[in-house]
């Protein structure tokens, strides 16, 4: 593909789905969309357009295809463990109450699994805030439905769990009403729309590692205005934030950064020494 025609093609997309192209790496988006044009057996990209404009459903294959909504329940199930016996509860001592944000949040995997976690931890009569947001109608149209969800998806949810937020039916896994009745999901560009209030929490996993370097800057800062201070940052397993220091992250462990907050570190409550 010739830098002119990349030119054109991302014109169009941006036109036709708000996503903007210059934001990701340039060489694997285009072989994702040669591919992609090969695949649908279009002879050329201007009568693809002009199919597109015509036809929302092919239109919105293609803007599935964009965004990689690859996800499942669980991803990386020792990260899990860690935001469960680590993370969970040290936000949870100062803040009975959390309000969280998934971040390009795909079918719902991701959201729903933290979700599991939290109703086992929610004290009586408190409701935390979970926002679930992503760029993708049809995959957000997707988790409100609460799936179906496929076998492989759900591999990795603990069988106590799966018994007790997941309905099977015919093969296929659909989340509890109680589970989705925690979620609000909304349509959200992360490189465009602005990000309204505080979270103590913020779930953004293999997203940004597609973006282009000022993309990632971009949001990295973002994810940390965005965080309350001593709130948590939850990234994907191969991701790794650049300078985390300068932005105001400090690494918790692989895949964990906190907006740092002196003030409520220097107050933790301190170990006993009473015999």
């Amino acid at each position: 593909m010739t830098d002119l025609e990349y030119n054109y093609v991302k014109h169009q997309i941006r036109q036709l789905t708000g996503i903007d192209l210059n934001a990701y790496k340039t060489p694997q988006m285009q072989r994702r969309l040669q591919a992609y044009l090969l695949r649908i057996g279009y002879p050329n990209w201007p009568k693809f357009f002009r199919t597109l404009r015509a036809n929302p459903a092919e239109l919105n294959k293609l803007k599935d295809y964009l965004t990689i909504n690859v996800s499942s329940f669980f991803r990386d199930p020792e990260k899990y463990k860690y935001l469960q016996t680590c993370v969970l509860p040290e936000l949870l001592r100062y803040h009975p109450v959390l309000r969280v944000w998934s971040a390009g949040c795909s079918r719902g995997q991701e959201v729903y699994s933290l979700a599991m976690l939290l109703a086992e931890n929610a004290g009586p009569g408190l409701e935390h805030y979970l926002l679930a947001t992503d760029i993708d109608h049809s995959a957000l149209e997707w988790a409100k439905a609460g799936g179906p969800y496929t076998a492989d998806d759900v591999a990795y949810v603990p069988v106590h769990l799966r018994l007790r937020y997941l309905e099977a039916r015919h093969n296929e896994y659909w989340v509890s009403t109680k589970l989705r009745g925690m979620v609000t999901f909304r349509q959200h560009n992360l490189l465009a729309d602005p990000v309204a209030g505080k979270f103590d929490l913020i779930i953004c996993r293999n997203v940004v590692i597609y973006f282009q370097a000022d993309a990632k800057d971009k949001l990295y800062h973002g994810f940390h205005n965005a965080l309350k201070p001593g709130g948590v940052l939850f990234v994907g397993g191969t991701e790794i934030v650049p300078k985390a220091g300068d932005i105001g992250l400090e690494a918790m462990n692989v895949s964990f950064y906190r907006r740092k907050n002196p003030s409520i570190l220097a107050n933790k409550p301190k170990a006993s020494t009473s015999a």
